[in-house]
């Protein structure tokens, strides 16, 4: 909940929502349990804004952030999931993606790339909804019986928190829809060619909508004592990194953040004009601040696995026991003493877009320990970044003079001045991290018939920010990129399709 005067964060509450890997290289998470979290998070935010002695009926508008391109079809009668989500990292539709490139000519990833500004990839939307057409028989007969609703996160609680199955708004925003691949990001509909292509029936999608308007009512916190807020408007909706965009502020051309999430990434504004990259970036919509609003494009490098590495760290290699022991480890090496780790645990997305990759750890001596691999897996998060910033200032010819961060993992002070060497730029971190939540904020408040929430650049607070200057020569730092680089090369092409399958 934040202070639309001040943006100032006034109280919050978080839920680490349980990932399933039912078979390898699949990720899928309870649409449910998503909501349950939601609900979790919102009566005990509004539980501590009591304590605050802060009055509930202050809140004017809810706005929702969510995991891009993670896929979730329901039943609108039962208002029950048909399936697990589909994890926006899952890798279950490589075979998906390999059979649909058959069908274009010169199996040319880029095919789309004008129309959606996207490359064909498990990644995106899309081909999760094809594989569950072709694998669940409930959800294939939900889609004969008329019954089946598709959604990305976003679309799932929207509609389920505005009348579910007594009538329930089944909408999206251009940013989550830009991520599907059925989105023509140019005329900003639904492109029944793309759905005929991926053989998707166009009536299951959500209606597209601007990233900043009333969707409809919501009723919170039933369950308090000062009586239930009802009616609070959903009125902002943008994928998680556009979130992060807004949040950070950057409404001018040329303006960039990095987010440090389960992923990392990388978005520079290029303002009404869409860029197409020549480096393995992809084309998206930033946002479409109200109605009448003109949509703004972005150019967006995206890394699978960021603090997913130090969560694997922790979970499946068992050599810390909270995420903040990494940093500890790794400060006590100081270097990663000539070891490199490629975390390319679901392929590598940008620049490369090889889904053939898997992680590596190289460069091992006896000399080698834990403490230096922790120091490799932070300096992996750096690394990735600046392949990255080189593809952004390559496509937008104006190098950035510093890199904007946000996201979870910017709390690691460690990770931060790496970062810094490694770019040899300063970066810049708000005090605030919670930027994704924010912008979802700025832009519900934003919206027309809301209207407490100025953002006009003027009229927006300054942000205070700590900054991490760069502290090694140029010279050391591109000797580990190239090394990095190298590690790169050997993780490529290590899975092949013709393998035998286990199940």
């Amino acid at each position: 909940v934040f202070n639309a005067k001040t943006a100032e964060l006034l109280s919050h509450h978080q839920v680490e929502i349980q990932q399933k890997f039912p078979k390898e290289g699949w990720v899928e998470q309870d649409p449910k349990e998503i909501l349950k979290s939601v609900h979790e998070c919102v009566e005990r935010t509004c539980e501590k804004l009591q304590q605050l002695n802060i009055d509930i009926t202050n809140i004017k508008a809810i706005g929702v952030s969510n995991q891009r391109e993670t896929t979730v079809v329901w039943d609108k009668t039962t208002g029950e999931p048909l399936y697990n989500a589909i994890v926006w990292l899952d890798l279950r539709t490589q075979s998906t993606v390999e059979r649909l490139l058959k069908r274009i000519p010169g199996k040319n990833k880029a095919f789309f790339k004008f129309r959606t500004g996207l490359p064909l990839s498990t990644y995106f939307s899309a081909v999760k909804l094809r594989w569950l057409l072709d694998n669940v028989e409930e959800i294939r007969q939900a889609v004969e019986d008329g019954r089946a609703m598709f959604g990305t996160i976003d679309s799932w609680l929207i509609w389920v928190c505005i009348c579910g199955k007594n009538g329930g708004v089944h909408c999206t925003d251009v940013t989550n829809a830009s991520r599907t691949m059925l989105f023509n990001i140019h005329s900003l509909e639904w492109d029944p060619e793309l759905c005929q292509f991926f053989d998707i029936p166009m009536e299951i999608l959500p209606k597209v909508r601007s990233s900043s308007e009333i969707y409809g009512l919501m009723k919170i916190c039933p369950s308090l004592k000062s009586g239930a807020l009802t009616g609070v408007p959903i009125s902002g909706c943008l994928g998680d990194q556009s979130a992060a965009l807004v949040g950070q502020m950057c409404f001018e051309d040329g303006q960039a953040k990095n987010t440090y999430g389960t992923g990392c990434f990388l978005l520079c504004n290029t303002g009404q004009k869409s860029v197409f990259s020549e480096h393995g970036l992809l084309t998206t919509i930033a946002y479409k601040l109200g109605r009448d609003k003109p949509v703004c494009y972005a150019l967006e490098g995206s890394v699978a696995i960021a603090g997913a590495v130090v969560r694997w760290l922790r979970d499946n290699l068992g050599i810390v026991k909270t995420s903040q022991e990494v940093e500890k480890l790794a400060a006590e090496a100081g270097t990663s003493y000539g070891c490199y780790f490629v975390p390319a645990f679901s392929g590598l997305y940008a620049p490369y877009w090889e889904p053939s990759a898997r992680g590596i750890i190289c460069g091992l001596t006896q000399f080698t320990n834990k403490n230096h691999i922790a120091f490799a897996a932070l300096e992996a998060v750096c690394f990735q970044t600046r392949e990255i910033l080189d593809a952004i200032n390559k496509d937008c010819g104006i190098p950035l003079n510093q890199l904007q961060v946000d996201g979870g993992m910017t709390n690691n002070k460690v990770l931060m001045q790496l970062q810094a060497d490694i770019l040899c730029i300063p970066v810049v971190k708000p005090s605030m991290p919670e930027t994704t939540a924010l912008g979802a904020a700025m832009a519900a408040g934003a919206a027309e018939g809301v209207g407490i929430w100025s953002l006009n650049p003027g009229d927006l607070t300054a942000v205070t920010c700590e900054r991490f200057e760069p502290q090694i020569n140029p010279e050391e730092s591109e000797f580990r990129y190239a090394r990095w680089k190298k590690a790169v090369m050997k993780s490529m092409g290590w899975e092949t399709s013709e393998a035998p399958s286990n199940g």
